[in-house]
């Protein structure tokens, strides 16, 4: 099914990397009295073009029934530049609707973070995170403010961020802990797991790091192959 709401645009252009922000939206000339959307496309998925043709009458007739009116040709421009910012609000709306308390208190800590609030190096490596990324941190971040488990969120954490990675502990002798990525090590997996360790990590643990091959696991023959044994 292609895209039909303006919402549905929105969420999409994010996960796509383009913001609400950097969208203009203007009242469509041609446009289906049966969608909300006006695309060239009609089973599009995807955002093409940061102007977005709108029907104004689909949903909010009784908001720009009289705004464009066809025989009304004065301050065009100024109504054009009305009409953008009424759909950005109304599509703020569209957002929010269906939040509870808890989605805005991780949106709230999600605009702390992109603020710098928890550091330069937080929020520029949050950049490097897609949408459903940066809100399972900002959702973890609150249950560490809630609980105070901070292994735990750790752990959950990269299990959500690194599919194939595993975290182990040896504090027998010292507080360590072993990151198993299971990715190959590159400029943004390794952003991620510093934003990770930055916001999680308990102080007092020292860490290594294994990417791609694992250490040796006696009777775990997954980890066993030869020429693909990490040394601890």
């Amino acid at each position: 099914m292609g895209l039909n709401y303006v919402w549905d645009l929105v969420i999409r252009a994010a996960d796509a990397g383009t913001p609400k922000d950097d969208l203009y939206f203007a009242p469509a000339k041609v446009y289906s009295p049966y969608m909300e959307l006006s695309t060239e496309t009609l089973n599009a998925r995807t955002v093409e073009e940061r102007t977005v043709e709108v029907n104004p009458y689909y949903r909010f007739y009784d908001i720009f029934r009289d705004l464009f009116d066809i025989n009304n040709q004065e301050d065009t421009e100024f109504r054009r530049t009305l009409f953008d910012l009424a759909m950005h609000f109304l599509t703020d709306i569209d957002l929010m609707q269906g939040m509870n308390k808890r989605e805005f208190y991780i949106r709230f800590v999600l605009r702390d973070m992109e603020a710098g609030l928890f550091g330069d190096g937080v929020r520029d490596r949050l950049k490097l995170l897609n949408r459903e990324e940066r809100e399972v941190v900002a959702c973890n971040l609150l249950r560490l403010y809630e609980t105070g488990e901070a292994v735990y969120l750790l752990k959950d954490t990269m299990r959500k961020l690194f599919k194939h990675s595993t975290i182990y502990a040896n504090c027998e002798e010292k507080d360590e802990l072993l990151f198993y990525v299971g990715q190959r090590e590159n400029e943004i997996t390794r952003a991620k797991l510093e934003l990770i360790k930055d916001l999680f990590l308990p102080v007092r643990f020292h860490t290594e790091t294994y990417w791609e091959n694992h250490f040796g696991i006696v009777d775990v023959e997954d980890t066993m192959r030869v020429d693909h044994i990490a040394m601890y």
